[in-house]
């Protein structure tokens, strides 16, 4: 198997970085929750109230716009708390746990008898167990529609932004859940199952390299390398009116324990990394699906303001150390939040500061270094500047200036003529760290993807 060789990009030389070590044990709580504002395009109806009792598989709600879509309790005990937000939107449904938990049983499927199953079959019991939210759909990259045949379905084993899981880590005493999970994926497409990997990983796994019912590919290169888009374009490129499902390799592991286990996974193995942690506890984690926060990160973190992450530093999303570990959380990364001012800025020398360009001496000096970044911008908003640097860090064939220009003009027939369709809003995080003008290119590109479903194609 040739891997395919990607040029443009950068791998940026972060402290922090998770080794693949595992902590013994799961890390114990007292509470579970349910974020019912992850899942983008659902309006939710609940099931339960506050004091009620749950089971581990119990529905607690389901999506108005697509009723077979459930979601359903990760823990079994007492509804604790319900907290809504604006508009009586719920924020969060928080679990206590029993001591001795009680299990809903599932549908159990054998591991072997998974590919024979109907279709229909298959869709329904992902939408009952809330799993179907774990497949997204280009374009636009919502929650899978259940109605739609996709052209293909790509399963992204090899995500190469900072201090995110590696498959062959996760995938160890889950080889038949992963292969599981690959089974069901081929159910529902008349096309191919790509599974994407990585062609310098350290320690590969059989059951990754050498996966039965779907397509294995090899890439090899700087971030974003390991995007979705970038697998997409390079193996079955979109056309206009095509649909491709994209799932996470560690989310489908997931999947699979549900079909072969017969009831809705109690345990999600996470990534903890970041140069706000600890050296020694940047490694990998057993935690309950749900599960609070805080005894995984109490003694982890170093001292001082830091910021939490669900995801990577480039794309990830703020959350509360507070909080329990989100349904799309398969890595933590905590930095520290950045206030200081630095007198003269980029006019020093810069031995000390990181930069992907040459403004520093420490472009030249210092290029074997790791670094400590934080938060900070280092500079303020300023209007935008065509330079073409973005097109140095984006393996796609766009011309990303000009995209943005024609999002930001409302000018949905050029964005989608520049290749906006075929994007994710992932794929520009690095552009927003390198630019000079600092703008959340990404943030305008899910503008622009909003735009066009909202006015249709």
């Amino acid at each position: 198997m040739n891997p395919i060789e990607i040029k443009k990009g950068l791998d940026i030389p972060l402290t922090g970085k998770p080794v693949p070590e595992m902590e013994g044990g799961i890390i114990s709580t007292d509470t579970v929750s349910v974020y019912p504002s992850e899942f983008e395009g659902v309006k939710e109806k609940l099931h339960i109230n506050e004091g009620d009792s749950v089971k581990r598989g119990t529905p607690l709600f389901f999506n108005k716009r697509m009723h077979e879509l459930q979601f359903l309790s990760p823990g079994g005990g007492k509804i604790s708390e319900i907290k809504f937000g604006p508009r009586r939107s719920i924020h969060s449904i928080t679990i206590e746990l029993d001591a001795e938990e009680e299990v809903e049983p599932l549908r159990k499927f054998e591991p072997e008898q998974i590919r024979e199953v109907d279709r229909n079959e298959i869709v329904q019991h992902l939408l009952s167990t809330g799993m179907w939210a774990y497949i997204r759909q280009r374009p636009f990259s919502h929650i899978a529609d259940k109605d739609v045949t996709p052209k293909s379905i790509f399963i992204n084993a090899m995500n190469t932004a900072p201090f995110q899981p590696d498959i062959h880590v996760l995938v160890k005493e889950n080889e038949q859940a992963f292969q599981a999970g690959i089974d069901a994926m081929t159910s529902l497409t008349d096309g191919d199952v790509h599974l994407c990997i990585s062609a310098d990983a350290e320690n590969p796994s059989t059951a990754v390299t050498e996966a039965g019912n779907a397509q294995v590919h090899a890439f090899r290169g700087p971030h974003p390398s390991g995007n979705s888009s970038v697998h997409i374009h390079h193996i079955d490129p979109m056309e206009t009116h095509d649909k491709v499902w994209v799932v996470r390799a560690s989310d489908l592991i997931t999947i699979g324990q549900l079909f072969i286990n017969g009831e809705y996974p109690a345990e999600r193995t996470i990534a903890l990394g970041g140069s706000g942690v600890n050296p020694e506890a940047c490694k990998y984690y057993r935690m309950r699906h749900g599960g609070s926060l805080k005894p995984l990160l109490d003694g982890r973190m170093k001292d001082g303001e830091q910021r939490v992450l669900r995801g990577d530093c480039l794309s990830g999303i703020k959350i509360s150390a507070d909080e329990g570990l989100p349904f799309y959380g398969s890595s933590l990364t905590v930095i520290p939040e950045g206030r200081e001012r630095f007198f003269l800025g980029w006019l020093g020398p810069g031995m000390d500061r990181y930069s992907p360009s040459r403004t520093f001496l420490s472009t030249w000096l210092r290029k074997d270094s790791k670094w400590d970044l934080n938060t900070n911008l280092n500079g303020s908003r300023r209007s935008m500047v065509l330079t073409g640097l973005y097109n140095e860090f984006l393996p796609l064939n766009i011309m990303v200036d000009y995209l943005v220009r024609a999002v930001l003009a409302h000018d949905t027939d050029e964005a989608i003529s520049l290749g906006i369709l075929e994007t994710d809003p992932e794929d520009f995080a690095l552009c927003s760290f390198v630019c000079p003008s600092k703008m959340e290119i990404s943030h305008i590109i899910r503008q622009g993807l909003d735009e066009i479903e909202k006015e249709g194609i």
